[in-house]
């Protein structure tokens, strides 16, 4: 986790520097869920990079379980029952919006192989030992819709692995008056639960969350050196997670 009110000072910090501009609350919160997606984003294609990199001896495999470790606090898994639950419009099963990416599917205990859409077509309707069966289910994701086929298309006795998609961040606070400012409202942190999110990513990007919502605040303010600093701190802080 990375604490949201320590981001947000920093944030105001840079961005303030020389009186290049003020960052609102709810502009803050809008770059900053926008900065950890992008990140969250950004853990699945270092896994898959790595992963790949491993498979051919070019790689510290560590490099590649520490990234793991940083995306598998998203990785979750529910039973049939949940599956159940789910919103069903003829063979397909609709994916709530919290799923990002299925990782595994289970079908009464048997692991089902993922196929791409096409592939999947051309499986259901074949014949003889090409054709799923119970104890070789397949599965096809499009459009957060699910399709899974044990000899025939079924939507029950589905379980799942998937990572979900972290919690939208929120920097919470209430409005005070300054009365040594001509009674100008401020916003106070409010560390409440009810009103504040923290980040759910792994602590190591304090300082990538930093930069990237000092570029989104740059291009919204169209402050120019807001902007640069903020890319110019994001492209070294990559260039040392790439030595």
């Amino acid at each position: 986790m990375v604490d949201i009110d320590t981001v947000y000072q920093k944030v105001l910090a840079f961005a303030n520097k020389e009186q290049r501009g003020y960052i609102t609350p709810q502009e803050f919160n809008l770059f900053a869920s926008q900065a950890q997606l992008e990140i969250y984003e950004q853990y699945h294609y270092d896994v898959n990079h790595l992963e790949l990199k491993d498979s051919l001896n070019a790689s510290n495999s560590n490099v590649t379980d520490f990234t793991r470790q940083k995306l598998d606090v998203f990785l979750k898994t529910i039973g049939p029952t949940a599956v159940l639950s789910f919103n069903v419009s003829g063979n397909a099963i609709a994916l709530p919006s919290y799923i990002y990416r299925i990782s595994r599917v289970e079908v009464n205990g048997y692991m089902a192989e993922y196929l791409d859409n096409n592939n999947f077509k051309d499986a259901i309707t074949a014949t003889g030992l090409l054709k799923p069966n119970a104890f070789r289910p397949v599965f096809t994701e499009r459009g957060k819709q699910l399709r899974v086929n044990n000899g025939s298309n079924i939507t029950s006795g589905i379980g799942l692995q998937y990572y979900r998609l972290p919690a939208t961040v929120s920097w919470g606070y209430f409005v005070l008056s300054d009365s040594t400012n001509n009674n100008q409202s401020k916003a106070l942190y409010d560390p409440q639960p009810s009103k504040t999110t923290h980040f759910e990513l792994h602590p190591s990007e304090e300082a990538e969350l930093v930069y990237k919502i000092l570029k989104f605040s740059g291009i919204s303010m169209a402050k120019q050196d807001v902007l640069q600093a903020g890319q110019g701190m994001e492209s070294m802080q990559v260039q040392q997670e790439n030595k």
